[in-house]
C-alpha cells in the first residue's frame, strides 16, 4: 500500500496523533481556529488509475475508520498572533500515502497561501506513495515539490512538524525540503520505511533524535509545547524588515590594546565572552537552525533567528573554536533563507580559523568556505557583522560583511594566526610577537587600515 504503512490502513501505533489532533495541537483547537479548504473535486475511474482491485473498498474502509476522505486536510489555521495554510496529514488512511487527490489538495494549499501571502504549516504523518495508483501516486512528489519551490520563490516561509512515522516521498518534499523542520520526540523519520530497509539497518537511524545530531532536522518538539513552538517560529520566519541589525555593544575589555601580541592576548582570553553571552544578550528571545542538511553539525556555529526591539534578526556566529565545513554549510543555509524571507543577518567572528585537519577536508572544508563567502557576497538583505574575538584568516572572512564589519576591543583579525605567520616567513618562534605588531591586528590597526568601520563601545566602558 505504502513503503511503511500498516496493511489495514490503520495507524498501528497507539497514541499517535490523528490529523485532527494534530491541527488542535497546534491550534489549541478553540472554535473558529481552523477553516478547513474546500477540497478540489476529482472523477476517479473505478479503482483508481491502475483499475486496482479491492482499492474502492479499501478507500471506503479507511473513510469510516478516520472520519476522513483523504489522506490530508488542509485549511486556513490561527495559530498564536498570525494566520498560516496548515496541512495535516492522517496516517490511519491508507497510511497518510500520497495519492492524485493529495496532490490536488495539496496544490491547491500551496497555491492558496501565495494568494494569500501566507506561510505553510506541514504536519507530517506519512509512508510515502501509494501503491495502488502507481506511478501515478509517484508523480506527485513532483507537483509537491514545484508548489513549495513557487512558495519559496514568493518569499513565504515553510515550517514542517514530522510526526510519527514519515517516510519516502513525503519526507523528501514537505518534511525535509522545508525551511525549518522539527520533530516530535520518537518519531520515526527516513526515506526508507519499515518495510524497505536493508535488514541489518540500525533503527535509531531512522529516529527523529537521530535525524536531530545529524543536522537534518532543527529541533525536537514535545506534543504539549508544539503550539507554542510552532506560534513563535511563524512570528520569526514573518518578520521582514529592511533596517540592517545594529552591531552588539562590547562585553570584554574597554581599553585598545598596546601591541599586536596583546590583541592577541586579549582575544584568546579564556574570560572573554563568547557567541553565546553576545546573542543573549542581544536577543529578547530566539530558536535554533540546525545543521547543514549534508549530515553534519557544528557546535561551534550558532545559528537561527531571533527578535531585537520588536523585529527579527537572523544570526550565524562562530564560538571560538575551528569552523568545521557543517558550520560552513549552516551558516550559508541560514543566511540564505533569511535572504529569501527578508530578514536582517547578523554574524558573530571568532575563530582562530577554519578547521584544517584530515577529516575537514574530506568533509569538503573549501567548499563549503567557498558557499560561505558565496551566500555573503549575493545576499540582498543588510548583513552586520561583529568581530568579537579571533578573526582567523579565511576562515573568518568567510562570515564578515563587506563594508559593514565592527571590531570589539578585545579582538583582532589577521591574514593568518602569527605563529602559523612567523612560520610561514621562516622566523624563529621568539620573533612571533614581532610579527603580531607587523601584521598591525589591532581593532584599531583594522579601523585604520579600513578594515571594520568602527570599534564598538563596551558595555562597561
Amino acid at each position: 500500500m505504502t513503503d511503511s504503512g500498516a496493511a489495514d490502513g490503520t495507524s498501528g501505533r497507539a497514541g499517535r496523533l490523528t490529523a485532527r489532533q494534530a491541527i488542535a495541537a497546534v491550534t489549541g483547537g478553540a472554535p473558529g481556529t481552523f477553516t478547513e479548504l474546500p477540497a478540489p473535486r476529482r472523477e476517479s475511474a473505478p479503482g483508481g488509475p491502475l483499475g486496482w482491485k479491492g482499492y474502492d473498498e479499501q478507500r471506503a474502509r479507511a473513510a469510516e475508520l478516520t472520519g476522513e476522505d483523504e489522506s490530508v486536510v488542509c485549511g486556513l489555521a490561527r495559530i498564536g498572533g498570525g494566520q498560516a495554510v496548515l496541512i495535516s496529514f492522517e496516517f490511519g488512511f491508507l497510511g497518510g500515502s500520497l495519492g492524485e487527490a493529495t496532490g490536488d489538495r495539496l496544490e491547491a494549499a500551496y497555491t492558496h497561501a501565495r494568494e494569500a501571502r501566507l506561510p505553510v504549516v506541514s504536519l507530517i504523518a506519512t509512508g510515502g506513495s501509494r501503491m495502488q495508483e502507481g506511478i501515478r501516486a509517484l508523480l506527485q512528489l513532483q507537483r509537491v515539490a514545484r508548489q513549495s519551490a513557487l512558495n519559496r520563490s514568493a518569499g513565504l516561509p515553510q515550517l514542517a512538524v514530522v510526526r510519527d512515522p514519515t517516510a519516502g516521498g513525503g519526507w523528501a518534499t514537505l518534511g525535509a525540503g522545508a525551511d525549518v523542520v522539527l520533530a516530535l520526540p520518537g518519531a520515526q523519520i527516513g526515506f526508507a520505511g519499515s518495510r524497505v530497509r536493508p535488514a541489518d539497518a540500525d533503527p535509531y537511524a531512522y529516529t527523529a533524535e537521530a535525524q536531530l545530531a545529524a543536522g537534518h532536522i532543527d529541533g525536537i518538539v514535545a506534543e504539549g509545547d508544539l503550539r507554542a513552538a510552532v506560534a513563535r517560529w511563524l512570528t520569526l520566519l514573518t518578520g521582514a524588515s529592511t533596517e540592517p541589525a545594529p552591531p552588539p555593544v562590547g562585553l570584554g575589555h574597554t581599553g585598545l590594546p598596546g601591541s599586536g601580541w596583546d590583541a592577541v592576548g586579549q582575544a584568546r582570553s579564556p574570560l572573554r565572552p563568547r557567541a553565546a553571552a553576545y546573542l543573549n544578550a542581544y536577543f529578547s528571545g530566539s530558536e535554533p537552525v540546525n545543521g547543514d542538511r549534508c549530515g553534519g553539525t557544528d557546535p561551534g556555529m550558532l545559528c537561527g533567528f531571533g527578535r531585537r526591539d520588536g523585529r527579527t534578526v537572523a544570526y550565524a556566529a562562530q564560538c571560538g573554536t575551528p569552523t568545521l565545513p557543517a558550520g560552513y554549510r549552516t551558516a550559508a543555509r541560514l543566511i540564505r533563507l533569511a535572504d529569501r524571507l527578508s530578514i536582517p543577518v547578523l554574524t558573530l567572528v571568532d575563530t582562530p580559523g577554519a578547521a584544517n585537519d584530515a577529516e575537514a577536508e574530506r568533509t569538503g572544508a573549501g567548499a563549503a568556505i567557498a558557499d560561505c563567502f558565496a551566500a555573503m557576497a549575493t545576499v540582498r538583505v543588510p548583513v552586520t557583522t561583529l568581530l568579537i574575538g579571533e578573526g582567523g584568516s579565511g576562515g573568518a572572512l568567510a562570515l564578515s560583511a563587506p563594508g559593514n564589519t565592527w571590531a570589539t576591543p578585545d579582538s583582532y583579525f589577521s591574514v593568518i594566526a602569527p605563529e602559523a605567520a612567523a612560520s610561514i616567513l621562516k622566523r624563529p618562534p621568539e620573533e612571533i610577537r614581532a610579527t603580531a605588531d607587523q601584521l598591525r591586528l589591532r581593532p584599531q590597526d583594522l579601523l585604520e587600515l579600513g578594515a571594520v568601520r568602527g570599534v564598538v563601545p563596551s558595555l562597561f566602558s
